[in-house]
């Protein structure tokens, strides 16, 4: 793929999460001359050798990039990343232990940060690389949150309310314990009855005490969850339940709910944003769409029927103190009625100001998309001054990169990999080569500008975005 323009690689893993946020920062990398490759993770890592000098922007640096990041760079591509799980973390050791790895993470040149508390938590990282500037930027993902981008989902929101009318949001975050696949969970069924539980992948960096401890909870939570919901349609007979689940967890178990009444829908389709904008309320535990919710001025309660102190304020805090806290469907029924009643709004208050401004940067000014092309563009001019005769194509980089996938090969096959395709499958569909120009187009229009973008197909789960 040749190209003269500045190159800008924006892989996608969770479509329904990560597309919107990720295509208005291809936006506005258009607007400052980039041109971006748009699309499915797994697909760009393949073909990182079909693309000239560019820019990969990362969405984590955990052990599983380390072979990626190896390869990339033979074929000079500069690695930035942020983490999409540094917002709602876990504590500090464990964090580090799952989300940062020591090699992988000195295959980074930059890193975008949520806000302060992001940043503070990696300097506390023992193998941070002294080099490594630390960029406040903001997230993508809160942009889409701000009241000037609201309206791009206006269409969406008007036909989730033909749908469902009037309903109430419950989002689910149990991908560790009700996993898409079994060997996703935090543990594995032992092959024999006795035995003790072998880890999954979710346990990956957690010590078992951890881990065993995590499960507990989050059986017991699911059993709330799994309770809660049909109790919401029996109380709340004028409004639709809605159930969102994580993008990675299994959906069985609330369509089995669903299939025993009337009035509840499961689905994971779109971004959040718009479901957010389109219902009376959010019911969640310990999820981000409660930060989410606060930030549209949706009223989300934290449903903590079960408690756990470790876990709930050493890894949900944030969501959890962002929203109404109901520790009884009694307590949570009762708040919810007066709720839709137009009696009580969305959670606010000095502290969750203040906790919102600690971790979220970018909630006005330039947008974290305008503040991270900022960096963006620096790295191009470097790069452009200190190589301007391209990548060097050698018989090293095509032995590198057919390693590369050989490795992810094999792990496809492997049980609980994230490279199954039938799990690539769920977490990204495909995309239209038109609704993404439509998309990048309404982008455009709200930021301002008559620029045009044209979008070309590479593949079925990949795109080329030009001016």
């Amino acid at each position: 793929m040749a190209t003269n323009k500045k190159l800008l690689l924006i892989p996608v893993e969770n479509q329904a999460r990560e597309q919107d946020p990720k295509l208005l920062l291809a936006a506005v990398a258009t607007t400052r001359g980039f041109s971006s490759v748009f699309g499915s993770r797994r697909e760009m890592e393949f073909n990182i050798d079909l693309f000239p000098r560019s820019i990969y922007l990362s969405k984590s640096m955990t052990v599983r990039s380390l072979l990626f990041f190896r390869v990339a760079r033979r074929f000079d591509v500069e690695i930035v990343s942020w983490d999409e799980e540094a917002l709602v973390h876990l504590p500090p050791e464990t964090y580090f232990s799952r989300r940062l790895d020591p090699k992988a993470i000195k295959y980074i040149s930059h890193l975008f940060a949520w806000a302060d508390e992001n940043a503070r938590l990696w300097r506390l990282y023992p193998a941070l690389p002294r080099e490594i500037p630390i960029d406040v930027t903001g997230n993508p993902r809160s942009d889409l949150l701000r009241p000037e981008l609201q309206p791009f989902y206006h269409k969406e929101v008007e036909e989730l309310k033909a749908a469902y009318g009037d309903f109430i949001l419950v989002n689910t975050n149990f991908n560790h314990v009700n996993a898409f696949g079994p060997d996703m969970n935090l543990f594995k069924l032992p092959a024999k009855t006795g035995r003790r539980q072998r880890f999954g992948r979710a346990a990956r960096g957690m010590s078992r005490t951890y881990a065993e401890g995590l499960r507990d909870h989050k059986n017991a939570v699911f059993e709330d969850f799994k309770r809660l919901i049909p109790r919401l349609e029996q109380s709340f007979p004028n409004h639709s339940i809605v159930v969102r689940p994580h993008p990675t967890e299994n959906h069985d178990v609330y369509r089995d709910i669903a299939a025993r009444c009337r009035r509840i829908y499961v689905t994971n389709e779109k971004s959040v944003v718009p479901w957010l904008l389109a219902a009376r309320a959010v019911i969640h535990n310990g999820c981000t769409t409660g930060v989410e919710a606060y930030l549209v001025g949706t009223p989300a309660l934290s449903y903590r029927a079960s408690i756990n102190e470790t876990y709930d304020n050493g890894f949900y805090r944030l969501p959890n103190r962002m929203s109404h806290q109901c520790f009884s469907f009694e307590e949570l029924e009762a708040l919810l009625h007066k709720i839709l009643e137009g009696d009580i709004r969305a959670a606010d208050g000095d502290e969750r100001k203040r906790l919102a401004d600690d971790h979220l940067e970018a909630q006005s000014g330039p947008l974290a998309c305008e503040r991270i092309v900022d960096v963006l563009e620096v790295i191009e001019a470097r790069q452009r001054e200190s190589n301007a005769n391209g990548p060097y194509r050698s018989l090293q980089s095509w032995m590198v990169k057919h390693a590369l996938h050989v490795a992810k090969g094999i792990k496809s096959h492997l049980p609980g990999s994230h490279n199954r395709p039938e799990f690539q499958r769920h977490r990204f569909p495909g995309i239209s080569p038109a609704e993404v120009q439509e998309r990048l187009h309404r982008f455009l229009e709200l930021l301002g500008s008559r620029l045009k973008v044209r979008v070309e197909p590479i593949s079925d789960v990949l795109v080329r975005i030009d001016a």
